[in-house]
């Protein structure tokens, strides 16, 4: 009885009760255990307000990326944006962070020093991803968006040396209708590359992350570590919005086209097959990508 057995009765019922907060923190660490877990970090580099064409079009665009990034399955991922100014948004997510740089601002359409702030921007970025040890890094173009299986499938293969994206979508902004790239998407889109955070090639800035996401690849292979294709779609590249880094490349005087006599045919012949083969932006394709137009010039139909 208590009244007989104080001591006994105090320390037991003490010892009841250490037992089950124990109980219940094993328990939450189980329903969760990646909750303060990181495996893969996104790495955004934002281009400055003052090289923007429509700043409110750039904040619109990095809005529905970071929804992307943040519309993960698992929890086990960050995304880190360094930027000169933050962008204009209302969204918020624990897992997002800014870095606020004081970098040169590029003059006019000088591609050398658009490519290299990008650079710049993504080697800080790079370095800073140290603070959560993960497993794999990818850069992310800022007007793009991702699948929402990337962080769970690195998750289940934490010691690759990574992957690259063959295959992957093509959005024409404002569009319903969308294009799946079966083959070297990783040749035209920067967000194409998924690397283990050890073995990411080092290089100079100037080459910016890694000359460039066409070549990352070889660079692994030529440090004897060789990636793998991602087996799924993994991102959607998004065009014609007149924000991209490409296009304004293709604008400047210093890269004009080789055959500027057939470039405009090239091109018409080139978006009519395009159309062609494009399929619908369901429901689903929506769902896993976060992709939505933000001008729409055709319908707000959505299908499965």
């Amino acid at each position: 009885m208590p009244v007989a057995y104080p001591h006994r009765y105090v320390f037991d019922r003490r010892a009841r009760s250490q037992l089950y907060r124990t109980l219940h923190n094993c328990y939450s660490l189980c329903a969760n255990p990646w909750e303060n877990f990181t495996v893969l970090v996104f790495v955004i580099p934002l281009k400055s307000k003052q090289v923007a064409s429509s700043w409110e079009l750039v904040s619109q665009l990095f809005e529905r990326c970071v929804k992307s990034l943040c519309n993960q399955t698992s929890a086990e991922f960050r995304v880190i944006v360094v930027c000169q100014e933050k962008p204009e948004t209302q969204f918020h997510h624990p897992h997002l962070q800014y870095i606020e740089v004081e970098l040169p601002i590029p003059q006019g359409f000088n591609m050398r020093d658009r490519d290299l702030d990008k650079g710049s921007k993504a080697t800080i970025g790079l370095s800073h991803a140290q603070e959560f040890s993960p497993s794999h890094v990818m850069i992310v173009d800022a007007d793009d968006c991702v699948s929402k299986h990337l962080a769970e499938f690195v998750r289940d293969h934490p010691s690759s040396n990574g992957w690259f994206l063959e295959q992957g979508y093509e959005y024409q902004e404002g569009s319903n209708l969308i294009y799946f790239r079966k083959n070297s998407f990783y040749l035209r889109c920067g967000t194409s590359n998924i690397v283990n955070y050890q073995l990411y090639p080092k290089v100079g800035e100037q080459d910016w992350y890694c000359s460039h996401h066409k070549k990352i690849s070889q660079l692994m292979l030529k440090q004897g570590n060789s990636m793998q294709p991602l087996p799924f779609p993994g991102a959607v590249y998004v065009l014609n919005h007149g924000e991209n880094l490409s296009y304004q490349r293709n604008l400047s005087s210093l890269n004009p086209p080789k055959f500027p006599e057939y470039s405009w045919f090239f091109n018409q012949a080139k978006a009519t097959y395009k159309a062609i083969k494009s399929r619908s932006l369901t429901k689903s394709i929506r769902e896993e990508f976060g992709i939505y137009p933000l001008t729409n010039k055709y319908s707000n139909r959505q299908g499965d």
